[in-house]
């Protein structure tokens, strides 16, 4: 079995960076996040021991999902999976990684709308939780609920994924300094919630994402993993 760093470095399809530098709400002691995708060797899969659905590493901040992992997550509408595959900063991509950027609409669904909302919402209840018993915010937390709640109806109203903010830049880093008071940044939370929901029942995403073509995308990957020595 090919050690878990191996896959990355061997059968990585998409590399790209992530958080605040593809934010665009980057400073100057940011890290570097990155997120990839690894086709692991289709022969892998016919032994008992299946390859790993993800891997952490080989460097710091990376963190790589298995193809068919990342798709069904991806088919839930998971927000970070989703900017993985808008990120506009990307490292490496190969042929396949072009024909998953090629698909990635097929994921897209009105499920959006319960997803974005939904992490946005628990880090909301979060935030209120802690400041309630301790007196102190999170301010980057808060920060983060604000952008997914943009992000959510953005994508609902668009079918793109949001992932560079820095057009909301000095509010968001203001958020995350601190600089708002508690009581504004959950008015405008209330507010986006509102926007969300009206993106929702406008929609023109489907209601289900296009399981189909992905479909016929991880066969096609596993079909050409066929030629893939295991070392």
């Amino acid at each position: 079995m090919l050690g878990d760093h191996r896959l990355v470095t061997e059968h990585s399809i998409l590399s790209v960076v992530v958080g605040s530098r593809a934010y665009g709400l980057a400073g100057p002691a940011s890290d570097t996040d990155r997120r990839g995708v690894f086709a692991a060797p289709t022969r892998l899969f016919w032994g008992l021991d299946k390859p790993p659905t993800h891997v952490d590493g080989p460097a710091e901040e990376q963190f790589s999902w298995e193809v068919e992992r990342l798709c069904t997550l991806a088919l839930t509408a998971n927000p970070t999976v989703l900017e993985c595959l808008w990120s506009p900063l990307v490292e490496l991509c190969t042929p396949t990684g072009e024909r998953l950027l090629g698909v990635r609409g097929a994921f897209l669904s009105s499920r959006a709308a319960e997803t974005y909302g939904r992490y946005a919402a628990d880090q909301f209840a979060k935030l209120r939780a802690h400041r309630e018993r301790t007196g102190d915010v999170r301010w980057k937390q808060a920060m983060h609920m604000l952008r997914l709640l943009r992000a959510g109806a953005h994508v609902l109203r668009t079918g793109e994924v949001l992932v560079d903010v820095s057009d909301e830049r000095e509010l968001l880093l203001s958020v995350k300094r601190g600089e708002v008071p508690f009581a504004e940044v959950a008015a405008l939370a209330e507010a986006r919630s509102a926007d969300l929901a009206k993106a929702a029942a406008d929609t023109a995403l489907p209601a289900e994402p296009d399981r189909a073509t992905v479909d016929d995308f991880l066969m096609g990957v596993r079909e050409e993993g066929l030629d893939s020595a295991v070392r």
